[in-house]
C-alpha cells in the first residue's frame, strides 16, 4: 500500500476530506441552528483554504496523469523513477504552487472595503460571492479571481491531455487487443476522477458567472462540488484497485 500510486490516492483522499471540512460543517450548523452568522476573519479563512485545497487537488490530478504515463510508457523503469521521495516532493510542489496562486486573489480581496450590505447568499464564503459585498471598485479582484480560476483549471489540463496523448500513442503500439485493454484499464479510475472534478468544477465556475432569477442554482452547484468528488473518488478507486479490495477484505476478516 506504500507504492507511488497509493501515495497519490492517499493525498487525493486527504485533500477531498479537508476541502469538505472547510465548508460542510458550517453548512450543517446553519441548517441545525438556523444561524448563518460568520465573522469576516472566519469567512476569509474559509475562502482561502477552500481555494487552496481545490487548486492543490487540480495540480495533484496532473501529477497522477504523469504517474499513469510512466506506468504505461516506461513500465520497466516505473519503480526506479517514481520512488517515494519523488512522489512526496511532487505532492509538496502541488501544495506550494496552489498556495502561491491562491494568495494573489486573496490579497486583492482582503484590501477591498466591506462597508455595505453584509448578507452572503451562499452556504460558504466563495470568492465570486464575497467580492460582490465590497462597496468599492472590485473589478481588479474580480478579473484576478477569474484569471486564477482559469489558470487552476487549464494549466493541469494541458499536461493531462499531453500525458494521455502519449499514453494512447504507446497503447496503439501494443499488438494484442488484450494488452491494450489491460493498459487502458489502469487509467480508468483516474479518468473517472478527472471527469468528476472538471465537469463539476466547470459547472460551478460557469453558474457563478451567469445571472439567475433564483440564487439557488449557483448554491446547489457549489454544494455538489463540495460533496460529489469526496464521495465518489474513494468509491472509484476502491472498486477499481484490486490491491485495495484485498486489503479491505483482510481488514473485514480481522474484525469479524
Amino acid at each position: 500500500m506504500h507504492t507511488p500510486m497509493f501515495s497519490l490516492i492517499f493525498s487525493l483522499a486527504f485533500l477531498d476530506l479537508m476541502s469538505s471540512t472547510t465548508t460542510v460543517p458550517k453548512f450543517l450548523a446553519v441548517l441545525i441552528s438556523d444561524s448563518g452568522v460568520i465573522s469576516i476573519t472566519a469567512c476569509f479563512t474559509q475562502m482561502f483554504f477552500y481555494g487552496f485545497l481545490k487548486a492543490a487537488e487540480a495540480f495533484l490530478l496532473g501529477v497522477m496523469a504523469y504517474d499513469r504515463y510512466l506506468a504505461i510508457c516506461n513500465p520497466l523503469h516505473y519503480f526506479t523513477i517514481t520512488c517515494s521521495n519523488l512522489v512526496w516532493k511532487l505532492v509538496f510542489c502541488c501544495w506550494a504552487l496552489a498556495f502561491c496562486i491562491v494568495v494573489v486573489p486573496m490579497t486583492a480581496t482582503i484590501r477591498l472595503p466591506f462597508c455595505g450590505p453584509n448578507k452572503l447568499v451562499h452556504f460558504f464564503c466563495d470568492h465570486s460571492t464575497v467580492i460582490k459585498l465590497a462597496c468599492g471598485d472590485h473589478l481588479i479582484s474580480t478579473y484576478t479571481g477569474i484569471g486564477v480560476g482559469l489558470c487552476i483549471m487549464i494549466t493541469p489540463s494541458f499536461y493531462i491531455v499531453y500525458s494521455y496523448f502519449r499514453i494512447i500513442k504507446s497503447v496503439f503500439k501494443i499488438k494484442s487487443s488484450h494488452g491494450r485493454l489491460k493498459a487502458l484499464s489502469t487509467c480508468s479510475s483516474h479518468l473517472l476522477v478527472l471527469s468528476v472534478f472538471y465537469l463539476v468544477g466547470a459547472g460551478v465556475f460557469i453558474s457563478s458567472r451567469i445571472p439567475y432569477k433564483s440564487g439557488d442554482v449557483p448554491i446547489m452547484a457549489a454544494f455538489l462540488q463540495n460533496v460529489t468528488p469526496p464521495l465518489i473518488n474513494p468509491i472509484i478507486y476502491c472498486l477499481k484497485a484490486k490491491e485495495m479490495q484485498a486489503h479491505v477484505l483482510k481488514l473485514i476478516k480481522k474484525i469479524t
